[in-house]
């Protein structure tokens, strides 16, 4: 039972872990100052940085070129000057499958700033804003760097002002007056390619005829181009249909979800759980415990529908994490192993310390809780179906519409339906037999053979996890030697001059995939046949959060990476046609 209760913890924590590996680990940042300023004087500002223990952020000078170091950019405003940036000493850490340790800062930190602030400058208050840029490591990988806004506000004061200083326990062990970092300071990370073009105002001037992401093998991908080229859209589950329509899908996917592999099984051990039937007393009393077991999952889909929506995240990210994949896998091992007597799991008595009374009866709380774990198992044997819930209202919510945030709730609802009636005894279930043994040992290879896939996933991510900058950055180089282009206005304006199709390659230097792809499906002969006459651009999507990746990612609705798009000029007869 230890075992099954700590998967499934993993498997609540699992999509912490995905976000992450996408999105970057922001720290917190606490802008301080010691004290108000005399015109004419110095004045001193700190930022004291914190992550969690566990992780460690690359030093302003790393000793890897491949990776990116902690850069502070601040704009002084005018009166202000920039005398010196003070970082501490940085430390060696040991990051797993590196021979060299990395130089790196712990997880906390503070970082010094010595103003001076000039003979006239206005008394008052003045807003000192800045950027900081940084890169966080585990001691098995290193996140995609990420850049957060801060400001300070400093008191410009008279000379004959008395001063009183704060915060003695951050300035004492910075080291001022050590030859930090002059003004002014805008200090830009290591980019080997410069592939960020700012200027992307011609993709007006496009029709996105197709998009995809991820690895894709060789028959894939010119599936895809093949399907571009002939105007064969793959769309969504709810794309081009009424509300009606995407309402009564939404309810039905739900209530499909009962039909899992992952739900099935377990459906008469839950209703025993929660003494539905005659186990509950009566059939009211069971339709009250099916209904509260059935609320949990719509509240466990509507709740985490709403957190993911509106923090513009998707849940197609939760299937890049390993530890997801790997806790689904040994969830369901657990429980096939059940299906076939190997391991006896004691729901009974689960039951029972969880709440249950003495006459068997469950109890509300305890119908809520497995309500609550069956909904996540659920939703991880119909990752599709959440998906495109989850991005379909995503994309409404952006649009405006409030009301999206209401379809995973829906879909938890539609699930929910059978509940209140199969725990008052209402349903219809065959009379109990030797036959059952059978069915429970056919459940058990659904539900193995799924254990092995998430398995196997779990492994390629794994694997798949280590990835050297510079041998991504190669490749991208050489690619560029080939004939692609590294800047998406250049690529564009090739395209529109010469109505062409364009192919934008949306990459990254900690993205394994796109390494993957340029050695492997890109440099496959029929492929390169397949986009000899497109424009190819080489996209550096370094920060997908960051301008101006954020832009062209929204614009694609790219979700990860690799992400290929496939464009046309508005004025070529293919965009013509499909416009009409």
């Amino acid at each position: 039972m230890r075992g099954l209760a700590a998967a499934v913890v993993l498997l609540i924590l699992g999509p912490q872990s995905a976000f992450a590996q996408f999105r970057g680990i922001h720290a917190e940042l606490t802008p301080v100052v010691e004290s108000d300023a005399r015109v004419g004087g110095p004045a001193r500002i700190a930022l004291v940085v914190n992550i969690p223990e566990r992780y460690h952020v690359q030093s302003n000078t790393p000793r890897d070129p491949s990776l990116i170091p902690t850069a502070l950019t601040i704009t002084p405003p005018e009166g202000v000057r920039v005398a010196e940036i003070v970082f501490p000493p940085a430390t060696d850490f040991k990051l797993a499958g590196q021979s060299e340790p990395l130089a790196v800062f712990e997880h906390n930190f503070a970082i010094g700033i010595q103003l001076d602030v000039l003979p006239g400058a206005p008394a008052g208050a003045v807003e000192i804003p800045a950027k900081i840029r940084y890169q966080t490591c585990d001691d098995k990988l290193c996140y995609p760097p990420v850049t957060d806004d801060l400001r300070w506000t400093l008191n410009v004061v008279t000379l004959s002002t008395a001063l009183t200083k704060t915060h003695p326990e951050i300035f004492q062990r910075i080291a001022f007056g050590t030859g930090g970092a002059p003004a002014p300071v805008v200090t830009a990370p290591v980019a080997p390619l410069s592939a960020n073009d700012e200027d992307i105002g011609r993709l007006k001037d496009f029709t996105v005829v197709a998009t995809t992401g991820g690895y894709l093998g060789t028959d894939e991908f010119l599936r895809f181009v093949r399907n571009a080229e002939n105007g064969i859209e793959e769309r969504g589950l709810f794309e081009g249909r009424s509300p009606l329509a995407i309402l009564l899908l939404v309810f039905l996917g739900g209530l499909a979800l009962n039909l899992t592999p992952c739900v099935l099984p377990m459906i008469p051990i839950n209703l025993a759980i929660i003494g539905a039937g005659t186990k509950a007393g009566s059939r009211a009393r069971g339709f009250l415990l099916g209904g509260v077991y059935g609320a949990a999952m719509a509240i466990v889909y509507g709740v985490l529908g709403v957190i993911v929506i509106t923090t513009a995240s998707t849940f197609g990210t939760i299937n890049a994490s390993p530890w997801f994949n790997a806790s689904i896998a040994i969830v369901f091992a657990v429980l096939a192993l059940a299906m076939f007597d190997v391991i006896t799991i004691d729901f009974s008595r689960f039951a029972g310390s969880a709440g249950a009374s003495g006459s068997g009866r469950g109890t509300l709380a305890l119908a809520f809780g497995m309500g609550a774990i069956a909904a996540l198992l659920a939703g991880a044997c119909v990752a599709p179906v959440v998906i495109q819930v989850v991005v379909f209202s995503s994309d409404l919510y952006s649009k405006g519409t409030v009301l999206a945030l209401g379809l995973p709730f829906l879909l938890g609802v539609g699930m929910a339906v059978p509940w209140p009636l199969a725990g008052a005894g209402l349903t219809a279930l065959p009379r109990p037999g030797a036959w059952m043994v059978r069915v429970k040992q056919v459940f058990g290879v659904l539900i193995l053979a799924t254990a092995a896939y998430y398995g196997y996933l779990a492994y390629g991510l794994f694997a798949d996890r280590w990835v050297d900058a510079r041998d991504v950055t190669s490749s991208v180089e050489e690619q560029v030697k080939a004939g692609w282009h590294r800047s998406l206005a250049e690529g564009l304006a090739v395209a529109a001059r010469d109505q062409r199709p364009v192919l934008i390659d949306m990459w990254a230097t900690w993205c394994k995939n796109c390494l993957t792809m340029d050695k492997t499906t890109l440099a496959d002969s029929t492929v390169k046949a397949a986009l000899d006459g497109y424009v190819k651009i080489k996209f550096q999507a370094e920060q997908p959060d960051e301008e101006p990746a954020r832009t062209v990612m929204d614009r694609f609705k790219a979700i990860g990476l690799p992400t290929y798009v496939i464009l046309r000029p508005m004025g070529s007869s293919a965009s013509r046609s499909r416009a009409n």
